[in-house]
């Protein structure tokens, strides 16, 4: 049987690569593939070896949203069991914001619905120059509604109602403009430059890179005095950390050396 996700763990770069494998369903989620992606996000953050996660998709598109034909099957399940199925994403979300290092999606083709949401659940997301993303579900009376909360963080609240709303489909061009992608790539070259961006942000302090996300994304649940002192305290245990001690070290010895201004 075919895995639904493909992990490869490249000790070399740091970086291991997530790789949604459905490409004859354009990588629909599915209860299988969304519990693939938990299982597998679950054994790397046990890996000691692994500083970043690529998320990328197989085939033509990234992921195309849910699996309609799964969704259609469930049509005369209970509200609980509707409700426990959406939860099993929700709880992917979750991971996702909770996973101690960042996770970087390479979207190439579309981004749909739910994979639109796989997308912004991620800390960072590129795209090749001919991708597309979008929240469709209006067209079939549907509601991207687990997705909003990371969507509105994304891009403020008027942008993501209209997204949402109008169910337009958007380029990589005018994503990286509101701020729902990070980065965009040649579609030419784009599977080599999401592979090697990846690496990079490996090779940043693992400490300081894992306090960051925590911290920023506690912030949403915090007021503004209460983010000051978080801030506070994240700086005060940063500053004991080995990577730190070692950075400080060595850039008052390169400043002393003439090397940096």
């Amino acid at each position: 049987m075919t895995a639904p996700v493909i992990v490869e763990v490249r000790e070399a770069d740091a970086v291991a690569i997530l790789t949604l494998n459905r490409p004859e369903k354009r990588n629909a989620l599915d209860p299988g593939i969304i519990r693939a992606l938990k299982d597998a996000l679950d054994v790397i953050e046990r890996d000691e070896r692994v500083r970043v996660v690529l998320l990328e998709g197989a085939g033509r598109d990234f992921c195309a949203g849910a699996d309609l034909a799964h969704i259609e099957a469930m049509v005369n399940a209970s509200y609980e069991e509707h409700l426990a199925d959406a939860g099993a994403l929700g709880e992917l979300f979750v991971r996702m914001r909770h996973f101690a290092r960042p996770i970087v999606a390479a979207v190439h083709g579309n981004a749909l619905a739910g994979g639109a949401g796989l997308a912004t659940a991620c800390d960072i997301v590129l795209a090749s120059d001919d991708a597309w993303l979008g929240y469709p579900e209006v067209h079939i009376g549907f509601v991207p509604a687990i997705v909003m909360t990371m969507l509105i963080r994304s891009v403020g609240e008027k942008t993501a109602f209209e997204l949402v709303a109008t169910g337009k489909r958007i380029d990589a061009g005018e994503a990286h403009r509101i701020g729902l992608v990070n980065a965009v790539f040649s579609r030419h070259t784009f599977a080599a430059d999401a592979r090697a961006y990846a690496p990079e942000l490996a090779g940043k302090s693992a400490t300081s890179i894992g306090f960051s996300k925590r911290l920023l994304y506690e912030l949403d649940e915090l007021s503004f005095e209460e983010g000051i002192a978080r801030g506070e305290e994240v700086n005060a245990e940063a500053r004991m950390t080995e990577d730190c001690k070692a950075g400080v070290k060595a850039f008052l010895a390169a400043r002393e050396a003439g090397e940096t201004t």
